[in-house]
């Protein structure tokens, strides 16, 4: 793990940094070293480690929480190179779309293919984060929505270390398996109005988590029109099982 710059602002140290081909960013408070929870963030389609909602939300939790907070670009994008195979995969999705073929099942199954690809990436980028002196081996929880869910689903399913997890606005279509190996308090989204991912089949994924401590968050609104609310409810969720 290379750190390639720093900076400091309103009591948040941001930390670039590249792992082998993975380039990633590590937020932390700004102050003494030790051992401390860590979030690791899993951006949306389309977005990258650094999207505007990735920055406030690490932001608040440094800052009123005291935790680390990681996040790095999954491939194709942000600073990764463009995969040839993922980008026709997504135009040729495009095209079946437009000839008639629902959305979702699309979605599900090319989430599918990039998560055997990251989540090995993910645990490697835990393992590195946590030998940093100032993260340590501390309780981990992880957030995800959309893609970020899609991909972090089997992440959470394969991960011991993560203790409580923030997902929503995805499907059961290749999820449901993994679901049924998640046992760790799991906070779950759904919008009402979401035109990307079928109501049933966000219903359908949140009734496959296997946790005895599960809480469904529905609100109005389109697939990216989470409330601002639902932050002050993700930081009170990982405060109280990351302390």
């Amino acid at each position: 793990m290379r750190f390639t710059s720093q900076t400091s602002s309103d009591g948040v140290t941001e930390q670039l940094f590249t792992l082998g081909e993975i380039p990633g960013v590590l937020w932390t408070p700004e102050g003494p070293a030790g051992t401390r929870p860590l979030i690791l963030m899993g951006h949306g389609g389309g977005r990258h480690k650094k999207a505007p909602d990735m920055v406030l939300r690490a932001s608040r939790l440094v800052t009123e929480c005291g935790f680390a907070v990681a996040a790095v670009d999954v491939p194709g994008h942000g600073e990764r190179p463009m995969d040839e195979r993922y980008d026709r995969i997504a135009t040729e999705n495009q095209a079946r779309v437009e000839a008639g073929e629902e959305l979702a099942p699309l979605i599900a199954a090319f989430q599918a293919l990039v998560a055997r690809r990251t989540v090995p990436e993910w645990r490697a980028v835990l393992d590195a984060v946590q030998e940093v002196e100032y993260v340590g081996a501390g309780p981990v929880g992880y957030w995800g929505v959309s893609l970020g869910c899609g991909l972090g689903v089997p992440f959470v399913a394969e991960e011991p270390r993560v203790r409580a997890a923030v997902l929503g606005l995805g499907g059961a279509s290749a999820s449901a398996e993994a679901a049924a190996r998640i046992t760790v308090p799991v906070e779950f989204l759904v919008q009402r109005d979401d035109e990307r991912v079928p109501r049933a089949e966000s219903l359908a994924l949140f009734d496959a988590l296997a946790s005895a401590e599960k809480t469904l968050h529905a609100n109005p609104g389109k697939h990216g029109e989470i409330p601002a609310f639902e932050l002050d409810s993700t930081l009170r969720f990982f405060t109280r099982h990351l302390g």
